[in-house]
Order: C-alpha cells, then sequence, then structure tokens
C-alpha cells in the first residue's frame, strides 16, 4: 500500500477539482440561465454524471490517504492508522459483477481491429424520415434540409455495431442497418473504431467509482468530449452558428477526414482501455489475489 502525505494528496486533489470547474464552468452556467447546448449537453445528460462527482477526487486502490479523516465515512472507504483508503473486498462485494462485466467487455474491445466504414451515420439514422417533433437537436437546422437527409442515409449503407446508438434509430432507418445490435450481444460486437465505444469508456470509469483513479476518469472525460465534438460536427445538424465546421461525410474528402479523426480516437481510447484493464487487475490482486473472471463468464447486468 502506497501511503501519500496529506499534503500531496490534498494538492493532487485541488488540482482536479481545478481542472474539472475550468471543464464544466459553460454547463454550470448554461444551467443557471436555462439554455441548452447540443454537443456538451450530451456528456452530462446522457451518462448522468454531475460535476461535483467528477471534481470530487478519489486515488484509486492500492494507495492510503494520511490525514484523511473526512473520507472515512465515504462509500468504500476504509480507515486505518490514520490513513483513509479504498475498501477493495468492500468494493468488490458490492460492484463486483460490474467489474467482470467492464472487464470482459473492455478486453473483447481490445481484442478486435477498428472498423472504419460508418462515417457517423447513426446521427443521421436517428433523423431519416421523422418528425419534427421526432428530432433530438429540435431548433437546429437539417444542414441538407429534409429529402437531402433522407437521401444521404438512402445511398450508404448503415453498419453501427453499438447498441446505445441503434436503439435511437427511427423504425425506418433500424431496417436498414446491416448488423442487429443488442445490450445482451454488446460484448460480441463492441469495437475500437465505434465513437460511441470511445465515449463510454469515460462511462465505465464513473461507474466504478471511486475505484478508478480520477486522473484517468477525467482522461477518459477529456477524450468523450472530443470524439462527441466530431459526433456531431458530422450530424446531419447545421451548428455553424455554434462554431462547428461540419465534416461533410457525404462527400469524399468529408469521409476521409472523418476517418482520419476516427483512427486518432481509436488510439487514445484503446490507451484508456488498458489503463483501465490495469486498474481492474489491481482490484483482482488487491482484493481477492486471484484473476476476475475471464472473458466471456461475465452476467450483462450492470
Amino acid at each position: 500500500m502506497q501511503i501519500l502525505p496529506e499534503q500531496v494528496w490534498r494538492r493532487r486533489a485541488a488540482e482536479h477539482a481545478a481542472a474539472v470547474e475550468q471543464l464544466t464552468a459553460d454547463r454550470l452556467a448554461r444551467r443557471v440561465a436555462g439554455r441548452r447546448h447540443p454537443v456538451d449537453d450530451f456528456l452530462w445528460e446522457y451518462y448522468a454524471f454531475r460535476p461535483a462527482q467528477l471534481a470530487r477526487w478519489h486515488p484509486g486502490p492500492g494507495v492510503a490517504l494520511e490525514g484523511a479523516d473526512d473520507r472515512a465515512g465515504w462509500t468504500s472507504y476504509a480507515e486505518a492508522d490514520g490513513t483513509a483508503y479504498l475498501d477493495v473486498p468492500a468494493f468488490l462485494a458490492r460492484r463486483g459483477r460490474t467489474v467482470e462485466f467492464v472487464r470482459d467487455l473492455v478486453s473483447a474491445t481490445l481484442s478486435r481491429p477498428g472498423r472504419f466504414g460508418c462515417f457517423g451515420l447513426h446521427e443521421w439514422a436517428m433523423v431519416y424520415r421523422a418528425g419534427e417533433e421526432e428530432l433530438r437537436h429540435q431548433g437546429w437546422p437539417l444542414r441538407l434540409g429534409r429529402e437531402g437527409t433522407d437521401a444521404v442515409v438512402e445511398s450508404h449503407t448503415v453498419t453501427c455495431s453499438h447498441h446505445d446508438a441503434f436503439r435511437f434509430f427511427t423504425p425506418e432507418a433500424a431496417g436498414r442497418n446491416t448488423l442487429r445490435p443488442t445490450r445482451e450481444g454488446q460484448r460480441d460486437l463492441e469495437q475500437p473504431g465505434c465513437l460511441h465505444a470511445a465515449m463510454d469508456v469515460y462511462k465505465w470509469c464513473f461507474k466504478l467509482a471511486p475505484a478508478v483513479p480520477s486522473e484517468l476518469t477525467l482522461d477518459a472525460f477529456r477524450l468523450a468530449r472530443d470524439v462527441r465534438e466530431l459526433d456531431m460536427r458530422a450530424a446531419p445538424y447545421d451548428l455553424r452558428e455554434l462554431g462547428y465546421a461540419p465534416v461533410r461525410i457525404e462527400t469524399a474528402e468529408g469521409k476521409a477526414e472523418y476517418v482520419s479523426a476516427q483512427r486518432a480516437f481509436t488510439t487514445c481510447s484503446n490507451a484508456l482501455r488498458r489503463r483501465l484493464l490495469a486498474v481492474l487487475d489491481a482490484l483482482a490482486e488487491d482484493g481477492t489475489r486471484e484473476p476476475l473472471a475471464a472473458p466471456g463468464s461475465a452476467q450483462t447486468s450492470w
């Protein structure tokens, strides 16, 4: 167990909180003003992890904090000899199935090559032949208009592999998808080229708080923000008023731009996945001294 002096860990915690404050200032200001943002709000509303939760610093397993009496009552923390630390056996007793599921899913994702032929058409499939009241981002015009948007979907092969994107397709668009992603089959289809899978690394980090070091969670959040920006720049909505130049995936040049960014995000998200797996392995070693369940044996409930 590494022991961090109080002045060291409190400085790290303060630096982390300051970084989160800078990243979330716009979100908090919009909430006060009652304004919405079609790009940035997604990370807070879909993933439902509040800025205050992201700002709370955790060291992860194997680290004891001196002078941390104020953490003794925190969930999954224990106190001994004047230090506070993650109570790994208690955490695994409470969240062990989630740990196994995430380890299984992340391992499976890392084992596959990325696929780069989707061109972000999931956002187009969510508005395909939809009525105005069905649009997810009402108030923002479609860049190509209704007929032009539908024509893009109809002129492409839709190959979405991510259940949490596919489930928002319109019924007409769902029938055009070459795959049938389901929650139960997520581990069989998840692949690192998927933008939603890249953003989900952030989800798995915060769902396993306080066991995941906050530095990793914040890095995953930063990546998710960048990915979300590409996601919406390639979407059918015209967001130039907000400063987002469109990635025109209906053109050859736009497709090349999208795939180039997609490949870079795949490299970054895989690096985060490896860091997350190292944390999960450390949990297993510290909590049970035995490896976690091998890929394929975990339950799909979390």
